[in-house]
């Protein structure tokens, strides 16, 4: 039997706090419960799911190095390192996955330092603004650009 195609999930600094930190613009949802979400949308789509999160850039970057050999996808909300981690989007463009940003506010609707993600550029998509559900329509996007 095939085993199922396998997605990253990675989520940047302060995720971990999701729930609590500024509920009115990130969500009530905890980041466990997040990361349950995205299992649960990937199964449906025929897609194995894995979550990391952590508030250090050199992890999230090994992380992606690491994909390229045991994933086919990545969605990443790279949280604040969006408007400041060159190492981030270079080490997404040297292990050429198909990657979707998520951020769950609407960036270009907050502060001006915010518009910019150097992620962005080497993306498949950009998903803002719609809480969770982006993360859930990542997967979906990812799912079908994997079956061609």
């Amino acid at each position: 039997m095939a085993s199922l195609p396998h997605i990253l999930v990675l989520n940047g600094p302060n995720l971990n706090l999701l729930g609590t930190r500024e509920p009115d613009v990130y969500g009530k949802m905890t980041l466990s419960e997040l990361e349950s979400f995205c299992r649960t949308a990937g199964e449906k789509l025929g897609l194995e799911v894995s979550c990391n999160q952590s508030n250090h850039e050199g992890e999230l970057v090994g992380w992606i190095q690491q994909a390229r050999d045991s994933a086919q996808g990545l969605v990443l909300n790279p949280a604040g390192y969006s408007h400041t981690s060159v190492a981030l989007r270079d080490a997404i463009a040297a292990v050429g996955l198909p990657l979707i940003e998520v951020h769950l506010s609407n960036i270009h609707k907050r502060e001006s330092f915010r518009h910019h993600s150097y992620v962005s550029a080497v993306a498949e998509g950009v998903i803002c603004g719609l809480g969770v559900e982006g993360y859930r329509l990542a997967l979906q996007a990812l799912a079908q650009k994997l079956k061609g």
